[in-house]
This record gives C-alpha cells, structure tokens and sequence, in this order.
C-alpha cells in the first residue's frame, strides 16, 4: 500500500538508524554517493512511497522511474526531482548504478529561497521531475554534488548558504535544459482564483491511506472555500485553462485512481470510497467514462 516514509525511517532503512554524520543544525540536508548507500547483493528497488521530504538525484544506469501514475524508463545519466506530495519508486533494471542524491526539508531552505518549490516545474504537480543528461551534463551535476559531501563533511561556519547555493544551481541547471517549459503566472484576478482553486484540488493528493478520503468533489465546494460564486469560478478557470472546472476535478481525480489502481494492494472498491465514491459501480461508470476501461481491466494490464 502507498504509505510517508519520514526522514528518520529513510535511516533506519538505509543504515540502521540516522548516521552520526547528519547535520541538524542545516534543516536536515544530507547528501550521499547511491554506491555507499546500496550493500552487495542488497535490494535496490524503493518502495512506492511519498516521503516528507524532497530528494533530488543524480543516476547513471539503466532505471525505472514510477512517479505518480506514470512510468519513466531511462537509461544512461539522469537528474531526478522527488517532492514530498508525489508517491514514488526507483527501480534498478542495471546492477550497475552510480551517481549520487541529496535530501532535505522545507527548514533547509527557510529565508534563503525567493520563491516556493510548488512554482518551480521540476516540483510542481504534474511537471516534469527528469531531466535526461549528456557525458558532460553529468560530469557538471557530478562536480556539484561532490562539492556538496566535501561541505556537509567540513566545518564551515557558514555551510548552509553554500549548500543551498549548490542545491539552487543544480535547480537552475536542470530549468535552462527546459527553456520551453514556463511557469503559469497569474497576471489578473480570474489567473488567481484559478490557480488557488488548482492550489485546493491539489492539496488533497495524494492519497496516501485507505483512512483519507478526497472531499471537494464539486465546482461549488471549490467556489464555497474561496468565498466566490460557482460560476464565477467557472468562468475564471475556463478563461485560463481552457477547460471546465468539473472537467479538471475528473482529470486529476481518474490521475490519482490510476496511480492508486497501479501501485496499490487496495480494493477496487476501496479505491473508488477514497476519492469520493459511494458506490463502487459510480466508480467504475466514472474510470470507464475517462479511460475506456474498467479500474479492474485497468490494475490487470500493468
């Protein structure tokens, strides 16, 4: 089932218990070489999970990437952007994997970064979290996350502000590869209330217990919490995103059904009561509508 792996269950799992060389005092970053982190002969697929922190790795191999509802195959160099809010898995289809990844909390960044991680496209809800690396590409991301071990391993007064200048240029690095990728920025009052009622749909994802269950299922639930009429949301997030609102709750609702179906033990019927509905037939009528397939037809295909 899809569960939150802490930062303290990340180290139990990796080393038996947090390594004595973990830094507290910079917000809970750490940074590692993958090959230290993986015993001979031991497991090397992750399970399918969310985590409450973000990660950001560097791996050269051939890999399977499962994030969200999607499946990423990638073979050579790759940098990859985990958030808290996405469930995700790697899974090693080389024995040969190298490379490195960096871990931390929002806390490491506090009062250092100008804007949130949700704007940024490599962490955003549905954006883009791989980007494919050349020999050189990777020779540079390399150098980066080297830099990072020999800083957290000093005695730097001011490590931090290096290490979130490292982490930011590897950021900036992986957005100049995506120049065509922009961020939606809202310039005028329907802009905002769309994205606010997509900030609102999106904070219910993902589903990560059989116990939480997805509330705001209507256009009005969404227009009730921003305290404007229903169809002056409707107007607002069809004029932005050329969709309707009801349209964009059953796109990410069928979304998160698929990742759900796909990376989860759960009972179809379970599934379908999570995400808000009562009967497992409108469930079923709802998945079809969107997919063409039944749930069940769906989970048998992977």
């Amino acid at each position: 089932m899809t569960v939150t792996e802490t930062l303290e269950e990340f180290y139990r799992h990796k080393f038996s218990g947090t390594p004595s060389d973990i830094q507290q005092e910079i917000g809970d970053f750490n940074v590692f070489d993958i090959e230290e982190t993986v015993t001979p002969g031991g497991e090397v697929t992750i399970k399918y999970a969310r985590r409450d922190f973000y990660k950001i790795s560097l791996i050269t191999g051939e890999n399977l990437f499962h994030y969200a509802d999607k499946t990423l195959h990638v073979k050579g160099s790759s940098l990859m952007f985990f958030n808290p809010r996405v469930p995700y898995r790697w899974e090693a289809v080389s024995k040969e994997n190298s490379g490195y990844f960096c871990i931390f909390k929002d806390a490491f960044f506090v009062e250092k970064l100008r804007s949130s991680f949700c704007d940024l496209p490599m962490f955003a809800i549905g954006g883009k979290p791989s980007y494919i690396l050349d020999e050189e590409q990777t020779a540079f991301a390399a150098g980066i996350f080297r830099k990072m071990i020999a800083e957290v391993n000093s005695g730097y007064r001011f490590k931090q502000d290096l290490l979130v200048s490292y982490v930011t240029e590897l950021i900036h690095f992986a957005m100049k590869m995506e120049a065509t990728e922009t961020l939606f920025q809202p310039k005028n009052a329907n802009g905002r209330i769309a994205a606010v009622f997509n900030e609102l749909l999106e904070r219910q994802f993902p589903i990560a217990s059989t116990r939480q269950r997805f509330e705001l299922r209507s256009a009005k639930d969404y227009a009730d919490q921003l305290c404007v009429h229903v169809n002056h949301l409707n107007r607002a997030v069809k004029e932005t995103t050329g969709k309707t609102t009801t349209a964009l709750i059953a796109e990410r609702l069928a979304c998160e059904a698929k990742a759900l179906l796909k990376n989860t033990d759960w009972p179809v019927a379970e599934i379908g009561y999570c995400l808000g509905f009562e009967e497992p037939a409108h469930f079923n009528t709802f998945f079809k509508k969107l997919t063409e397939t039944t749930p069940s037809r769906f989970r048998n295909a992977g």
